[in-house]
């Protein structure tokens, strides 16, 4: 049976093994050090779900103090249709409203069909008067 709880730094190596086919990670934000960062700012808002103590989804859900942002929405593949990446954004919303955050966002790969039809799905709309842009100001 799958378990959603909070997200522990604990957590790291069985993240890890998930995220070894996420597209998206990053060897400087995603290496021990930098996930135990990420919840040491925000210890009640990532999620995980487990089977037999096998991390088999995750949800890293921070925020700024004005706007949610998710990242490393991942399922194992033999666990997607199963309800868990929804039961894992709910969970992450609810902790964020807790928190008094009224918006979140995602930023998804456009080549992502099933992650696209997912986020649709959950009522997630796309922006299309935005860029997303970025820079590395370390590494």
């Amino acid at each position: 049976m799958v378990n959603i709880r909070v997200m522990t730094v604990d957590d790291y190596d069985g993240i890890a093994e998930l995220w070894k086919t996420h597209e998206g990670t990053n060897p400087v934000d995603d290496s021990p050090e930098g996930f135990a960062k990420y919840i040491r700012r925000n210890p009640d808002t990532s999620f995980v779900a487990e089977d037999n103590g096998r991390i088999v989804g995750t949800i890293l859900a921070g925020h700024d103090g004005r706007r949610g942002i998710f990242h490393h929405v991942s399922i194992a593949p033999e666990y997607r249709k199963q309800g868990i990446g929804r039961k894992l954004v709910e969970n992450a919303e609810e902790a964020l409203r807790n928190e008094g955050i009224n918006k979140v966002l995602i930023v998804v790969f456009t080549h992502n069909e099933n992650g696209n039809q997912f986020w649709e799905h959950m009522g997630y709309t796309v922006r299309e008067d935005l860029f997303y842009r970025n820079k590395y100001i370390s590494c």
